[in-house]
Order: structure tokens, then sequence, then C-alpha cells
């Protein structure tokens, strides 16, 4: 059977945990192959804000491609895939993407990824967000690009920050109908607290 390919694209924002999560949590399907590009940067957001190298970052991925090699398959829009995500996805990369500014593999995979009318999930990572920001980011969902933000939540009872992770990947992979293990949707711990309170 087939695989599913879908592309994960980071840059240097901060929330490389975020990253890795996905493709943990992508590496759990075998019927999907996640096709992976950062930015030259990106390893540096990795380093301080993970214990992870680059190569173990790579290997939580099935396919690897060079920023720069702009001739890589995904770069065309007749190599198939589901869509991609860009997590953490920079202020300047979603300006890039807007604009149509295709100067690098990420840049033009998120570029044919529009064309090709499928799936494209951006998650920003800044705070405070500038007008500049708002208007691109406002741009991108009007022709249909999912913002997802990796905005903590409080109802899934997050005791540690990798529970906040696993929830912001749960949200993301959502957009793709892709289950992720431990993720706590809204209500259902709720409804396991009323089926105790009608005993």
């Amino acid at each position: 059977m087939d695989k599913t390919r879908l592309i994960v694209g980071m840059t240097c924002a901060s929330g490389a945990p975020i990253t890795v999560e996905i493709l943990r949590q992508l590496k759990r399907h075998p019927d999907i192959e996640t096709h992976f590009v950062c930015t030259g940067n990106a390893s540096l957001t990795l380093k301080q804000e993970t214990d992870l190298s680059i190569d173990d970052l790579y290997s939580l991925a099935d396919v690897v491609y060079d920023n720069q090699n702009i001739g890589a398959a995904i770069a065309s829009g007749t190599f198939p895939t589901a869509g991609m995500i860009v997590v953490p996805c920079s202020m300047k990369t979603a300006a890039g993407i807007i604009c149509g500014y295709s100067d690098s593999l990420l840049l033009r995979a998120a570029d044919v990824t529009i064309k090709e009318g499928r799936k494209l999930v951006l998650v920003p990572r800044e705070t405070p967000l500038s007008p500049i920001h708002l208007r691109n980011l406002y741009e991108l969902s009007r022709i249909g690009v999912a913002i997802v933000p990796p905005m903590i939540t409080y109802y899934s009872g997050a005791e540690k920050i990798s529970d906040c992770t696993v929830h912001i990947a749960g949200k993301i992979l959502d957009q793709f109908h892709i289950k992720c293990e431990g993720f706590q949707r809204w209500g259902e711990k709720a409804a396991d607290e009323v089926k105790l309170s009608d005993r």
C-alpha cells in the first residue's frame, strides 16, 4: 500500500520541541511518510531548546532534504503529498510564503502546497505580534492556509511542559485528521468525571 506523504518544515523560530513531537507522533503511523526540510539556523534553536542533535532530528523523518536543493521532489507539484506543516514558522517565513518569495526549498514547498490546493498549516511562533505579522497571517488565512499558533491550554490538566507540547502537536495533527497519542480533547476528561459522579 502506498504511504501518505506529509511535508514537515522547520524554521529557526522558538518551538523546536514541537517539531520533535510532531515527527515522533508521525513515526507512530506506518502509513505516513514524512518529508522533512529545515532552514539553516533551525539547528541552533534545536540545540538551545532540546538535548537532540540535528542528526537525531533527521532520524525521526523518513526523507530529509537540503533547504538549498530547489530541485528536490517536494519542489514540484507533480510529487503528490497530503500537504505541509511548518512548525515552528518564523515571521520571515510567513512573509516569504505570502509574497511567493520562494528562494529556498522550504518556501518553494509551501508555495507548491498552496498552488496545488493542498493543506498548508503554519505554526507561527512570535509574541507580541506586530501589525505586519498580523497582516501577513491574515492574508495567509484568506487563501486557505491554516494558522495554528502554539497556545497552551489549561483544561487538559497539563502538569509538565511536555504535556503542553503534546497538546499543541495534537491540535496541529488534527488539521490532517491524524491521531496524536496523549492528546487530551475538551470534554473527554469531563465526561469521565460525570460517569464517576453518577455512581
